[in-house]
């Protein structure tokens, strides 16, 4: 189950970057669960990571090579190799040693990704086993495969692709990502792959990695878990020919990074369009914070209610709920008369009580759509904060009771 009718997009190849499948069967043979990225030398490569303590092998690997001289990008479903220990860096190692050999770098210029169960050691040799074959189904129009490779309780691929123009240069941006449970802020069970043509510095790449990340990846929740694989990797290949963007005060830097937080915010609102069992799409936006953090907060508490997330599942307007998430949410010294609050545009809380004029068949048509907003205003400040989440539904604790079987 997945909001929102589903129309696969198209996406643009990126000029420098090539990605080819391959069946490994870590979990199951059905479909393919490998990819491989091959970037053209030059390419400037950045992430963002969980911050989970358990993070996984293939993530502490990819903290300690990022950078420009990132050649390969190795990716498996159905495996996190997280919780593994030595075993598991080794297996992690092993196949990175395997792509190294392949691709005649350095085993340093290869950086893993897995996601699946945790807990269990990565079956590197079966990997090892499909390099050959990832090498040769290397192509640019390998998105879409690849999207749906790396697929794990996902119903849906989820892509995303724009292109802009930077000093009289065509600019091609074009993303993928996945995930649909565990999926929280800093950051959520996802791994994201962004690249670009761009020509831009590698201290700006990391900038707008981080922000774009922040704007997207770390502003949705469905859960409230927090895995330990969650990677989002930013590659730039310089191959639209621009002259280099190298300062963060010229239009070029504000056109890219607008550009690439619209790729990341698609991708994320994918992923809670298509969470585990979701059948509502449900934006979250609190202004009138005296700090963003505030705002965050309060944004958060309403996200995260189970409360709130089963009468969203029921289609209930049962607005209490949502009042008292404002109230535990911890902001110091309140003043609940100033409170505002709105499903979509009908108000339903003003003056610490009831908005005058509310009905419960107003809120009633609000909770009965697939896509809507719960907008407040603190009253205390100029902040606004808006996060994404989903519903929590019967089918959610179905797909996470069985995930092992």
């Amino acid at each position: 189950m997945a909001v929102g009718e589903f129309v696969l997009p198209d996406v643009r190849p990126v000029a420098g970057v090539r990605l080819g499948v391959s069946v490994a069967g870590i979990k199951q043979t059905v479909r393919p669960d490998c990819v491989l990225i091959a970037l053209n030398p030059g390419t400037r490569v950045a992430g963002v990571f969980t911050q989970n303590a358990f993070c996984a092998a293939p993530v502490t690997l990819c903290r300690q090579y990022i950078g420009d001289k990132s050649r390969y990008l190795l990716i498996n479903s159905g495996n996190a190799n997280a919780c593994t220990g030595d075993a598991g860096m080794h297996a992690a190692r092993l196949t990175m040693a395997a792509v190294a050999a392949e691709g005649d770098v350095a085993p340093e210029a290869v950086l893993p990704f897995s996601t699946g169960v945790i807990g269990n050691l990565l079956p590197a040799e079966k990997i090892v086993n499909q390099v050959p074959s990832l090498f040769a189904d290397l192509a640019e129009d390998g998105w879409q495969r690849a999207a749906r490779a790396i697929m794990t309780t996902d119903t849906r691929p989820k892509l995303a692709s724009k292109t802009l123009t930077i000093a009289e240069r065509m600019v091609t941006i074009t993303g993928m990502s996945k995930g649909a449970g565990m999926i929280k802020p800093n950051m959520a069970t996802m791994l994201g792959f962004i690249a670009t043509d761009a020509v831009v510095s590698q201290s700006l790449l990391e900038d707008i990695s981080r922000i774009a990340a922040n704007q997207s990846f770390n502003r949705i929740t469905i859960d409230g878990d927090t895995s330990t694989n969650d990677s989002c990797i930013l590659m730039a290949t310089a191959a639209a020919g621009h002259p280099e963007i190298v300062s963060r005060d010229c239009e070029e830097y504000g056109l890219l990074l607008d550009a690439v937080c619209e790729i990341y915010q698609s991708l994320a609102q994918q992923i809670v369009r298509d969470g585990e069992g979701a059948t509502k799409f449900v934006t979250v936006e609190v202004k009138g914070g005296a700090t963003n953090n505030e705002s965050l907060t309060v944004a958060y508490a309403i996200a995260h209610s189970p409360l709130i997330k089963t009468a969203l599942f029921a289609s209930d307007p049962n607005w209490g709920r949502i009042v008292a998430a404002i109230g535990y949410a911890d902001v110091p010294e309140l003043d609940v008369s100033k409170v505002k609050v709105w499903l979509d545009e009908v108000q339903i809380v003003a003056d610490g009580g009831c908005a005058a004029g509310y009905t419960e068949e107003a809120g009633q048509a609000v909770f009965n759509q697939a896509e809507f907003a719960i907008r407040v205003d603190l009253g205390r400040g100029e902040c606004t904060e808006t996060i994404w989440t989903s519903d929590l539904s019967h089918e959610y604790v179905t797909i996470n009771a069985e995930y092992r079987t």
